[in-house]
């Protein structure tokens, strides 16, 4: 089951939000956060020293032997993409945290292969996401996080960069504006595979999509600020 942890809707400032999040991801340590949770098996988390985080097919061709740990990506598009991420991730043993989403594809992600047990939701992650997200780097090894249109500055983002090559962790952002990404990616839906519903033939109008495809363009330099 999906790891939901979300802030309450009461009024709280600041301090107690982020203190609220520390407790209730504390309390779900046994599903999600690479450093919460308590040692298991070597074959069931990502490798402690590994520095690549594994990618869908449609990041194959750009990054083969996987994305840097560390990476500040900024997103556009099709929201397959972060999606297709989280899948990859958590299926290698990874930890994935969804912040500022509420509609995030959980379905099509357990459909890519996603362990959902793995996935840490956190829907409405109140006036501060980028706060949030930041305190949810030293237990996961990803990170997707919305902006709802936000532009962060790069007084800002400049200290969650380094956290997040600090703690090793990978933060993908979608949904606004984050000056000093190491890396942008735009996904654009270029096609669909239609299903034979006739004889084994497709059949215009008809037919279910098999498959969508898509493609990507990155600019910048994965790991870099």
């Amino acid at each position: 089951m999906t790891a939901a942890v979300a802030l309450e809707k009461r009024q709280l400032d600041r301090a107690e939000k982020l203190e609220q999040l520390r407790r209730q991801m504390a309390a779900v340590s046994g599903k999600v956060g690479a450093r919460w949770r308590p040692a298991g098996p070597a074959e069931d988390v990502l490798p402690s020293g590994e520095s690549l985080l594994p990618v869908p097919d449609a990041l194959a061709a750009l990054f083969p032997a996987g994305l840097p740990k560390g990476t500040v990506a900024e997103l556009s598009g099709a929201r397959s993409l972060p999606v297709g991420m989280a899948a990859a991730v958590t299926a290698a043993g990874g930890h994935v945290a969804i912040v500022g989403l509420p509609d995030f594809g959980l379905l099509a992600a357990a459909e890519m292969g996603a362990d959902l047990s793995r996935l840490a939701v956190i829907p409405q992650p109140g006036s501060d996401p980028v706060e949030v997200a930041a305190v949810l780097m030293d237990g996961m090894d990803l990170v997707v996080l919305g902006l709802a249109g936000r532009n962060v500055p790069p007084t800002r983002s400049r200290a969650v960069v380094a956290r997040a090559r600090q703690r090793g962790c990978t933060l993908l952002v979608t949904g606004g504006q984050w000056q000093g990404a190491s890396m942008r990616m735009d996904a654009r839906v270029r096609g669909y595979d239609i299903t034979a519903t006739r004889d084994g033939l497709p059949v215009a109008g008809c037919g279910r999509i098999g498959r969508v495809q898509v493609s990507i363009r990155a600019r910048g330099r994965p790991g870099m600020p």
